[in-house]
């Protein structure tokens, strides 16, 4: 994948003209990306095309096509495309969040009706009547909302700045077969504290959080169509099996099926 990145403008809303308000957009180009922001409302958004992915301070989030992420108001976050992606986003002020209590960051599986709420509803004017029908789709839409799942899709990040170190090397090394001794030498941490800061600071132990991170890397690289066995490949696994088997597990489905 290419490093090179482009800065997509954040849209230049200081208000929100109805409670609800949908935004379509559509990222031509891999690696499209927006400058860190943050919004004086909740952000829920997923790709019709393409996997999305949000940073923020306390974790990174990817979404498929068939999940969302959900920013709430004021949290600053970064968002990226890893290909060519067609984005829907509604924009929900935070005091119509009467029952979506979704007080942090997070991705939530989409279901079939969510989606079809969601294109109906953008394709109404933004300044829609509020004693219309229009409004009543919006409740309904904040509804469904609420009872969608959350996933597992994101990565918890930790603050130490050893950690992050040791983030952004396996970031780039996600298949290199290096022990959590190798990895702590590099940062000046033994095995050890390693393995009880990660506990400590992100809730997953080491060897849980790198697995997350090289099944997370994995989804974008089969969004990309890349050969499985060669995604399992350059995620660092032994054999195509353990792959597999890891995916299933975390996802509910096989790498070959689920794009």
């Amino acid at each position: 994948m290419s490093n090179k990145r482009q800065h997509r403008s954040i849209p230049a809303l200081t208000q929100l003209p109805r409670p609800v308000y949908a935004r379509s957009e559509n990222w031509d180009h891999s690696g499209t990306q927006t400058l860190w922001h943050s919004h004086a409302w909740g952000q829920w958004s997923y790709a019709i095309k393409g996997v999305l992915v949000v940073h923020t301070h306390a974790g990174r989030f990817v979404a498929p096509p068939q999940y969302a992420i959900w920013v709430p108001e004021g949290v600053e976050h970064q968002v990226i495309s890893s290909g060519a992606a067609q984005m829907r986003s509604l924009y929900i002020r935070t005091g119509s969040l009467i029952n979506l209590c979704w007080y942090n960051a997070c991705v939530c599986e989409v279901s079939s009706l969510a989606k079809e709420l969601v294109l109906r509803f953008g394709c109404f004017d933004s300044e829609y009547k509020l004693n219309g029908k229009e409004n009543r789709l919006a409740n309904v839409l904040l509804d469904t909302l609420d009872d969608l799942p959350q996933a597992q899709t994101q990565l918890p990040m930790p603050s130490d700045k050893r950690l992050l170190a040791i983030f952004d090397y396996l970031q780039v090394h996600t298949g290199e077969q290096i022990n959590i001794d190798q990895i702590g030498h590099k940062v000046g941490l033994s095995g050890r504290s390693v393995s009880r800061l990660f506990k400590q600071e992100t809730g997953l132990t080491f060897q849980q959080w790198r697995q997350r991170l090289r099944l997370l890397s994995a989804l974008n690289l089969l969004e990309q169509a890349m050969p499985v066995t060669q995604v399992a490949m350059e995620c660092g696994y032994e054999s195509l099996s353990a792959f597999v088997a890891a995916f299933g597990k975390q996802f509910g489905e096989t790498p070959g099926k689920y794009f």
